[in-house]
């Protein structure tokens, strides 16, 4: 490679690094207004009591800002109800679920190297948000001074309320098993006159960070319409030109017509789900991205990559206004979950269910399968008695076993096409001027000498599923949180065994022993027929990219990943030493001699 191609080379992965940090230098965020929710009418007829059933209408509310709370200035009471799995707490300030606190899986991971100080907090869903799940918020007609009184009852809690019109609001909670929760939500008027109720948002949770440091670039919310999941996260309301320039912010989403089966709040590994009534989906959904209250100081103490600007992504069901007859009642229920995003759990509650739950997971589509189907090998090898990190080189060995005839094939048809370069030359050179003679001529020379131009392709094509599958099954794959393989602690999570002094930047194996494994396995590849040479070269250093790119990527996936060129080296010189042929060619077969073509003739 010459000089210039190496500086355009050097340039180009700087610029691959600093590329996004650098826009948001230049180009920082806006901030997203707030404004009044406007939410078009719902013809969905809410379920009523045995009374007449309510009236619907256009929707509008006004007087609170949309997604907000009304804040109370009572004391705020907390009733905490647990079992085996969860903690959960309860709040009198909107009457609904503050904080669920997941008593199994630990807040962050110990490693040898550490951003902060260890600690023992246990992993939490709705942390700081602004409003707990399945407050009732709207206008001031809704909240009132939005105390609640709580009352603990058998495995669960109520929370009851009278506004200022008489209207009656009861919450009762009811904490299972697995994660699960049910609650109901009652509105009563035990009065003698109509009350006008205006649109209604309950709220499902917020999707809120894993810890002080973990920036949300994974925090999403998620609803299913019955045939296909919608999703909304971060960059949907950043609203960025070409995905790096900045644009109009957007302040709420807002999706569904009477058929949001379901709606959820994620971060990589935790979710909560609120399903309604079966057979009775929510009107709409929409979700808003808030501002969360800034770590505290003893957090950023702990924690000195911690992020002082954290966000979270508000859900709620919307229910459109309407009014109440005398002695009249309107009862919604739901089935909660809020837990780990394990697949196994998931998938057995969207069988309870029968509403396809367990896509929160992200298996959906093509790859989504092949992530479904290595995540359950690993989980059985891992049942075995393999750990996680063997368990995924066990699951790279057998990938590369069962397409070792065809990778084989493949590299046996690149070495006989590298020997026929002498000969290709030749055709090339007889045949310039006509391209079709030119392909004719040298279809028939790899059907002589028995090659296959499209093998050197198929290989890499048919492993791309399993790449992309690897990719989004350790995205999500909570298993791998805290599983140890070698020198690193946590698969999930990069390898980092040292910060380098004053860079302050991470020194992480995995990556750079997969950059040089790669390079090794492009060295090896025989060239392409017909390539020019500086774009050969150019290619033998395009693992680069992958390097820079991977770097900062989970330690599972580079394992995968240099687990599979390290068996692909050594299949390409197995293949090398049993193909005499390919040897051969070079040397015995001759290079046809070719006749120059006739000069045109002269024009009288």
């Amino acid at each position: 490679m010459d000089r210039k191609s190496v500086i355009v080379l050097v340039i180009s992965f700087i610029l691959l690094m600093i590329w996004y940090p650098l826009m948001n230098r230049l180009y920082p965020p806006q901030p997203i207004p707030q404004r009044t929710n406007s939410v078009p009418g719902a013809v969905n007829p809410i379920a009523a009591g045995t009374h007449a059933p309510a009236t619907v209408s256009g929707v509008s509310t006004s007087g609170v800002q949309a997604g907000a709370l009304v804040k109370s200035d009572s004391p705020e009471e907390l009733v905490v109800v647990e079992n085996d799995n969860v903690r959960c707490t309860f709040t009198s300030h909107g009457g609904g679920l503050k904080l669920v606190e997941l008593k199994n899986y630990p807040e962050s991971v110990a490693c040898r190297v550490k951003n902060g100080s260890p600690t023992e907090k246990v992993a939490t869903l709705n942390t700081k948000a602004l409003a707990p799940a399945f407050a009732l918020i709207g206008s001031e007609a809704l909240q009132g001074d939005g105390n609640f009184t709580l009352t603990r009852t058998n495995g669960g809690v109520r929370a009851e309320k009278t506004l200022p019109s008489g209207l009656r609001v009861v919450k009762e909670f009811r904490l299972g098993t697995n994660y699960l929760l049910t609650a109901a939500l009652r509105l009563e008027n035990p009065t003698r006159e109509p009350v006008q109720l205006p649109a209604q948002e309950l709220v499902v949770g917020t999707a809120t960070p894993l810890g002080p440091s973990d920036s949300g670039v994974q925090m999403a919310m998620e609803w299913y319409d019955g045939s296909k999941v919608q999703s909304v996260s971060e960059p949907w309301f950043a609203n960025r030109t070409l995905g790096c320039f900045p644009g109009t912010p957007r302040t709420e989403y807002l999706a569904g017509y009477t058929n949001v089966i379901w709606a959820a709040v994620y971060n990589r590994f935790f979710t909560m789900v609120a399903v309604p009534a079966t057979n009775l989906p929510a009107p709409q959904v929409t979700a808003r991205r808030i501002n969360l209250p800034p770590p505290s100081a003893h957090e950023i103490a702990a924690t000195p990559k911690a992020i002082t600007n954290q966000f979270g992504i508000q859900t709620a069901f919307l229910y459109p206004e309407m009014t109440l007859a005398p002695n009249q009642r309107v009862e919604r229920r739901f089935d909660a979950f809020a837990g780990p995003k394990e697949y196994k759990t998931l998938d057995r509650l969207a069988a309870k269910l029968g509403n396809n739950v367990d896509l929160v997971m992200g298996f959906g589509g093509f790859f989504g399968f092949f992530a479904k189907l290595l995540l359950l090998s690993m989980n059985g090898l891992h049942a075995l008695g393999l750990p996680y990190g063997f368990a995924i080189v066990a699951i790279t060995v057998v990938i590369k076993l069962v397409f070792w005839p065809l990778t084989q094939a493949s590299t046996r048809s690149m070495k006989r096409m590298q020997a026929l370069q002498p000969q290709v030359k030749v055709i090339q050179e007889k045949y310039k001027d006509d391209p079709m003679k030119m392909q004719k001529k040298m279809g028939e020379l790899w059907k002589e000498h028995k090659v296959n131009p499209a093998m050197g392709c198929l290989p890499m094509l048919i492993q791309i599923p399993f790449f992309f599958g690897f990719y989004r099954m350790l995205q999500s794959a909570i298993e791998l949180r805290g599983a140890s393989f070698l020198w690193a602690c946590d698969l999930s999570q990069p390898d980092t065994v040292w910060i380098i002094p004053y860079f302050h930047f991470p020194f992480n194996p995995l990556p750079l022993i997969m950059g040089a494994t790669q390079l090794w396995q492009m060295r090896l590849t025989p060239p392409s027929p017909g390539v020019d040479p500086v774009q050969q070269k150019m290619m033998q250093y395009m693992p680069l990219i992958f390097l820079f790119i991977l770097y900062n990527f989970s330690s599972g996936l580079t394992l995968y990943w240099t687990v599979q060129n390290l068996i692909t080296i050594a299949q390409m010189k197995v293949t090398k030493a049993k193909d005499p042929v390919a040897a051969g060619l070079r040397s015995s077969a001759p290079v046809r001699p070719v006749a120059p073509l006739p000069a045109p003739k002269k024009k009288k």
